[in-house]
């Protein structure tokens, strides 16, 4: 055999073992080797949604979830639905979610189940509805962080320490769900003030700060640290603890349409932070030690969140209802529609600095968005109030996987498929029901 084409086929050997050892490898990796194939998907351009059919044996931990603490969440969503026309749409990727005539059925068998009975709501949700993987493009992996309702000290009047306002929605800032007007566009909105009939956009957060406000009466509060206001509208509900010791709870009640910069991809391009590093925790405790620099780097992001105080149960999602701590999941209204259960594999962190991440493998409800969920694969987990739940959502950026649960009897195909949608072939044998275990309205929205 000739010299060179010994050594051309000693190359080809030795890539093909490499293949096989590459494959091996990624094989042990849930979603490494559907991830490693999506970077050889030719010309892929932005995001796209992608359904694949699936069974609940494919859902990792699914029989091992408390089933019957979701339930109730989900009730909450069925509510909202209930009182839509049959034919309104859920909203979300086109109509992959359907109409409300096609959630009613599921919501009304969800209401006659026994209370804390976890076989009987693991049997609905396997009989009522069916699992579909999401992707982005080909990849089935993306990036899941948490949040949180925060805790400020503040007054009802400004004097002494208390210098931070928290301002209420003006009346001349307009909010525009674009999926009115086009259903192209739903899941998009922008916000403004109207003058000479134009729609203009509004002050952004640097003229706010300077002043834009002042004198109008628009203070809900006056709290005593810019850097917990800023931290506020990044998770878009909290709580104000008076001087009284009472406690008042606001939520979002609007947005200056400005688009969110996240001031942690800020730090890292000025080398002040790692990227391995960065969390809500590294981020305040930069902007506390450098004060001079703090206000600057805070006005990188230009959005702004106007708040409402919320009396009752809360916080309150994009949904309108009730946000339930460890259920409930903000994400992306351009791909996904409210009220949609949603099974979640990734993990989290430990409420204690220092021990592993924890396995999350549970049900969740779509009850929420924000302004830094964008994509398919997507989501933000609510994770409550108190020391643990900052603890929780300030660290939480964990990779993990996401199933849609729709109704058996919706499914969606090409009659309902918008533009950047797609659906993979449905499996020959579907074989479910019993299977083995599998990232604002008055709501809240990051800023």
């Amino acid at each position: 055999m000739p010299r060179r084409a010994a050594v051309v086929l000693i190359i080809f050997i030795a890539l093909v073992l490499a293949a096989v050892a590459l494959r091996m490898w990624l094989a042990g990796r849930p979603g490494a080797a559907e991830a490693f194939a999506g970077l050889f998907e030719p010309y892929p351009s932005g995001e796209r949604l992608v359904l694949e059919p699936a069974r609940f044996a494919d859902l990792a931990g699914w029989r091992e979830d408390a089933f019957e603490e979701a339930v109730p969440v989900f009730l909450r969503s069925c509510r909202v639905l209930a009182g839509e026309p049959d034919d309104a749409s859920l909203g979300g990727g086109g109509t992959i979610a359907g109409t409300a005539r096609d959630w009613k059925p599921v919501c009304e068998a969800a209401a006659k189940l026994p209370a804390g009975d976890r076989t009987a709501a693991r049997r609905f949700f396997e009989t009522a509805f069916r699992p579909w993987s999401v992707r982005n493009h080909r990849n089935p992996v993306g990036l899941f962080t948490g949040y949180y309702e925060p805790l400020l000290q503040g007054s009802r009047k400004r004097h002494g320490r208390f210098t931070v306002p928290i301002y209420a929605r003006p009346p001349e800032l307009v909010m525009v769900d674009l999926g009115r007007f086009r259903d192209t566009l739903k899941g998009q909105r922008i916000a403004g003030q109207v003058v000479k009939g134009d729609l203009l956009p509004f002050p952004d957060r640097h003229a706010i700060d300077a002043g834009a406000l002042t004198g109008r009466k628009l203070e809900i509060a006056w709290v005593d640290d810019p850097v917990s206001a800023f931290f506020l509208q990044v998770q878009g509900s909290g709580r104000v603890r008076l001087e009284d010791g009472k406690e008042l709870r606001i939520g979002y009640a609007a947005q200056n349409g400005r688009p969110y910069t996240a001031i942690g991809r800020e730090l890292i391009a000025r080398h002040a932070l790692p990227a391995k590093d960065v969390s809500l925790q590294t981020i305040r405790a930069w902007l506390e030690a450098h004060p001079n620099q703090a206000r600057e780097v805070m006005e990188r992001n230009a959005s702004y969140v106007f708040f409402q105080t919320v009396r009752g149960n809360g916080p309150l999602g994009a949904q309108g209802t009730p946000l339930t701590p460890g259920r409930s999941l903000a994400v992306d209204l351009t791909q996904h529609a409210l009220g949609v259960p949603v099974w979640l594999v990734g993990g989290a962190p430990s409420p204690h600095p220092g021990e592993p991440d924890r396995k999350l493998r549970r049900l969740l409800v779509a009850q929420d968005t924000g302004g830094a969920i964008r994509g398919p694969v997507r989501g933000d987990v609510f994770w409550g109030f108190g020391p643990d739940a900052e603890a929780i959502a300030g660290r939480m950026k964990n990779r993990g996987k996401m199933w849609l649960l729709l109704p058996r009897a919706l499914t969606p195909g090409p009659g309902t498929r918008p533009k950047g949608l797609a659906f993979l072939p449905s499996p020959s044998s579907p074989g479910e029901g019993g299977g083995r275990g599998r990232e604002k309205r008055a709501g809240v929205m990051r800023a």
